[in-house]
């Protein structure tokens, strides 16, 4: 069994992030679109100048000042600061390539070193000789890749493709994929362009690029050199104003707070599938001060298990305890498209909100799953084949990176901590000791996955996954708390002296029980008052001794036969 890492608490985001539509007119959407389409150029060749370099120095400031006589100089920045981020992106891309290449190689080498239908401990063999030789192929192709990956890492060859690498492959297949070249065009257009101003802590209004006032709700954009005749506003720099008004309608009082004293950041979209463009706003947030772990664990916490297609939860209190019935909130994400999937997982982490509030909770436990292994060393480790197949890709279609961050961020919204805790053998152990106990009490909704969200939250809590034998159930409880086991009781045989009695000391509790129903010990005797013979009660004496031993003392005593 490996060892399961300790539960802590998810820092929460340090930056927010709102939108709005920008209603433009003809003339103000053909001066944005040259804008950005300008803007894209430049940063095109100035990723190509980035990556060529490679390790070596990206000379920002020699960059900087060649793209100032093409654009501005606050263009010029947030143009190379944006080139190297995603140089730097995609070097680490690399690297995690590297590091998946590697396990998926030693999954291979330590399989082929067993025999055909044998097994070393827990590795087996492969099923076939046909099997074990595609393996070998699949071997020599990775290892292959992983030097050519090497390669690449050791000149620093990054490759970046502005506009989406998938987008680009699309564009070779338009006939395949039933799109026009029109529409792909408009598309691939209306990724590429550059309309990113970064925020300025000492400018009047976020930034001097672009600019949107929160109480006349205009928004003005910085015009590049070679555009300064589209200016329509009167004043030192070539600026456009449009016509139409700017405002947002989610978080405004603190945009504008933010907008007078901090930096903001913008960013102008357009979407050509619903012709729409939009401006979205980003600042930081100043920094949280995070609970201890031990603080949230006096709290009752929401405990929720992540599936394919629905997510299970249930309530508990600090002692590890299910309260009330478990909770199962549809997902339904197959076959919708990316809007419609973010939709869902918020309406879905609502109604946890919503639920976790209604109980009291402080906190959300959720797994730390990441299934990025399993493109790489899944087809070793998850099966071949047509179920094998299908059952990875269900794996990895679940959303844990979306839900996780939706989740950090709309339950820091709404006062709640999220606590991540190791997914190892919650379901197994769910099952085990907790869905028998969870059909007692909710026959018709309980399921395996309940039982491994109590799994969760009372590992997340500090408590086994095992409850305690003898501990009654949360409904007979009378005090808050797990009660301590109840000490053995040994039921006394006819001639034998009360210790507590004699001593002075008080004796324990017990519960009174029929009688015949418990095994009285004779003195030299086993089971039910043992064998017949010297030091052992007479047989005649069975009902006289029950009835001394779990009945209260009477006047007649009834005689032997």
């Amino acid at each position: 069994m490996r060892s399961i890492r300790m539960p802590y608490v998810v820092a929460p985001p340090t930056g927010t992030r709102i939108r709005t539509r920008l209603r433009l007119t003809p003339a103000d959407e053909q001066v944005v679109t040259a804008v950005g389409r300008h803007l894209a150029t430049l940063a095109g060749q100035d990723l190509a100048w980035r990556c060529r370099r490679g390790l070596h120095a990206d000379q920002r400031t020699e960059r900087k000042r060649s793209l100032t006589a093409a654009s501005s100089s606050r263009w010029a920045g947030t143009i190379t600061r944006t080139a190297n981020d995603q140089w730097k992106r995609g070097y680490r891309n690399l690297l995690d390539a590297r590091t998946g290449l590697r396990r998926a190689i030693f999954a291979i080498d330590r399989r082929l070193a067993v025999p055909i239908h044998g097994r070393h401990g827990r590795t087996r063999g492969y099923a076939s000789r046909v099997e074990r030789y595609q393996k070998q192929r699949r071997r020599q192709h990775l290892r292959a890749k992983l030097a050519e990956v090497e390669g690449r890492l050791a000149e620093g060859r990054v490759s970046v493709c502005r506009g989406g690498r998938r987008l680009a492959r699309l564009g070779h297949h338009l006939d395949t994929a039933g799109l026009p070249a029109s529409e792909w065009r408009g598309r691939w257009q209306a990724e590429r362009l550059f309309l990113t101003a970064d925020g300025e802590a000492d400018a009047c209004w976020g930034n001097l690029t672009i600019r949107v006032h929160p109480d006349e709700q205009w928004l003005e954009l910085r015009l590049p050199t070679p555009l300064a005749p589209l200016s329509n506003t009167s004043g030192r720099a070539a600026t456009y104003r449009l016509s139409a008004p700017v405002v947002f309608n989610y978080r405004a009082d603190q945009w504008a707070a933010q907008a007078a004293t901090g930096a903001v950041r913008y960013d102008i979209t357009y979407q050509p599938d619903r012709g729409r463009w939009y401006l979205d706003a980003s600042w930081r947030l100043p920094a949280a001060q995070l609970p201890s772990l031990e603080e949230l664990q006096q709290e009752r916490t929401l405990a929720v298990d992540l599936n394919a297609d629905h997510v299970a939860c249930g309530v508990l209190d600090s002692a590890g305890n299910p309260v009330g019935k478990p909770t199962t909130v549809p997902l339904a994400l197959d076959g919708q498209v990316t809007a419609c999937r973010d939709g869902r997982l918020r309406a879905a982490i609502s109604q946890l909100i919503a639920l976790a509030n209604g109980h009291g909770c402080k906190s959300i436990m959720v797994e730390d799953l990441n299934f990025t292994d399993i493109r790489w060393v899944g087809r070793e480790t998850l099966g071949h084949g047509r179920r094998g197949k299908s059952f990875r890709r269900t794996i990895t279609g679940i959303p844990t990176g979306r839900f996780r961050d939706l989740l950090v961020g709309m339950a820091t919204n709404a006062g709640l901590w999220v606590v991540a805790v190791d997914p190892a053998y919650t379901s197994k152990w769910g099952r085990q000791h907790w869905l028998a106990p969870l059909h007692r009490t909710s026959p018709a909704t309980a399921t395996v996955h309940h039982a491994a969200a109590v799994v969760i939250g009372r590992r997340g809590l500090g408590h086994n996954a095992r409850r305690r034998p003898g501990v009654t159930g949360h409904d007979q409880r009378i005090v808050a708390g797990e009660l301590p086991a109840r000490p053995s009781i040994r039921l006394r045989a006819v001639g034998e002296p009360d210790q507590q009695k004699a001593s002075g000391q008080r004796r324990s509790p017990r519960k009174t029980s029929q009688a015949g129903s418990q095994e009285v010990r004779g003195p030299g005797g086993s089971g039910l008052f043992g064998t017949t013979g010297a030091g052992s009660t007479p047989a005649y004496l069975i009902g006289t001794v029950a009835r001394q031993v779990h009945s209260p003392p009477t006047s007649c005593r009834p005689q032997p036969p």
